[in-house]
């Protein structure tokens, strides 16, 4: 997409991000986009911004965020104390979607993951997203492995 570049989120991007968030069918039952924003989101951007191993990045067209996706850099014991990347929380502006900007976020993701030294890239989707499954799958994503999770 014409004009798209990448960077590390700020904390006055997080409006924009909250915004994307919560603009789906999922999205809008979790998330809280109020103004001001609820405080649970600027601790975890100070959270995720101090700690070098996450990464949250937005993808812009000029000075307005479009895209964003947080990417978890995690060392493992198994395959031979390799590393690997954790993509999370992808979302497009409704604006964009279907012109390519989640693509360009999951190839800057996989190019990321790459300079960090990983072995491996992964991501969750929701079940109830089988488009979004299809997308990853594309982009050459296999679902080998059965995902659990639990709510506490």
């Amino acid at each position: 997409m014409e004009g798209l570049t990448f960077r590390i989120a700020t904390e006055q991007d997080l409006d924009q991000i909250v915004a994307m968030l919560a603009d789906d069918v999922l999205g809008s039952k979790r998330e809280r986009y109020e103004k001001p924003l609820p405080n649970s989101y600027i601790e975890a951007f100070v959270a995720i911004s101090a700690d070098p191993n996450n990464e949250l990045v937005v993808a812009c067209i000029d000075d307005k965020v479009v895209g964003v996706q947080q990417i978890t850099f995690t060392p493992y014991i198994t395959h031979q104390g390799a590393w690997r990347a954790t993509i999370e929380g992808v979302r497009t502006a409704s604006s964009v979607r279907g012109k390519g900007v989640g693509t360009a976020l999951i190839s800057w993701a996989i190019q990321r993951a790459k300079s960090r030294g990983c072995h491996l890239i992964q991501l969750t989707t929701d079940k109830q997203r089988p488009d979004t499954l299809r997308f990853y799958e594309r982009l050459g994503f296999q679902a080998t492995h059965e995902g659990l999770k639990k709510k506490l």
